[in-house]
């Protein structure tokens, strides 16, 4: 298995000008991307800064990659995965990221093998999620919890508290991916309804 770090980083890059040409499209936000390594690591790809009062929030952009063309109904958030044999934390629950808000990219459609010309755009609040998570009982503690006790360890785990077809549930990928990241996989029509989430395209 290898891993695809690399070549996500190349389509991350290609995805941008798209993505910059729904934020042009924004009434009330101004934006400015970062391009700062240091930045990056702290989980900030750029900044929507309101027009009126010039309050910034910290975005952090995540895309589909592996599923263009496909209008999938989910989003993964990454909790933990390994690194040369060795577990380190997941974005969603890194306390080292400032990320207030994520722009997911979903439903990506590409012209050939060049341009990105379309895809869905939804902005996640990060602390309200995870508020949201915990009065339900979920924390980055009670996941790793029940993984551990799990029998199964692989696939798709459904969890206490989370409806599977309708909230969400949490994915093992130890078999196809080299990094054998653990997902928790959420419904955005989910996040939406509970007000932690809104489509901005």
């Amino acid at each position: 298995m290898k891993s695809s770090f690399k070549s996500d980083l190349l389509k991350e890059k290609a995805l941008q000008p798209l993505l910059d040409t729904y934020y042009q499209k924004l009434h009330f936000y101004n934006f400015k991307r970062i391009h700062t390594k240091t930045h990056q690591l702290q989980g900030v790809d750029l900044y929507f800064i309101h027009k009126q009062t010039n309050k910034t929030y910290v975005i952090d952009e995540k895309a589909q990659l592996d599923y263009i063309g496909e209008n999938l109904p989910t989003f993964a958030f990454e909790i933990c995965y390994l690194k040369k044999g060795i577990s380190k934390q997941g974005w969603f629950y890194d306390a080292s990221k400032i990320t207030e808000f994520y722009a997911l990219a979903t439903n990506i459609q590409q012209d050939g093998d060049k341009f990105f010309t379309s895809c869905k755009l939804t902005l996640v609040n990060r602390n309200k999620l995870q508020q949201l998570l915990q009065k339900k009982g979920i924390t980055l503690k009670s996941l790793k919890e029940y993984v551990k006790n799990h029998s199964k360890k692989y696939g798709q785990l459904n969890i206490p508290n989370l409806n599977p077809k309708k909230e969400g549930y949490l994915y093992a990928s130890t078999s196809n991916k080299a990094e054998k990241p653990l997902n928790l996989i959420l419904r955005l029509s989910w996040l939406i309804d509970c007000k932690v989430a809104k489509t901005i395209s």
